[in-house]
């Protein structure tokens, strides 16, 4: 298993949610790229934080 932790910041709002784009880190691709979270969760978070874990 492997775990990995994705930063976002945030981007615009839409109608119902609030637009994320991730920060990669130096030298590597996105692994998520855009994320999109329902306003009534986001809130007025300008960051986000994701944990993916990867089982194999």
């Amino acid at each position: 298993m492997s775990k990995k932790t994705v930063k976002f910041e945030y981007e615009k709002e839409t109608k119902n949610s609030v637009r994320y784009q991730e920060v990669p880190e130096d030298g590597m691709a996105p692994i998520m790229g855009t994320l999109y979270i329902q306003k009534w969760f986001a809130g007025n978070s300008k960051t986000i934080e994701i944990t993916v874990e990867k089982k194999d």
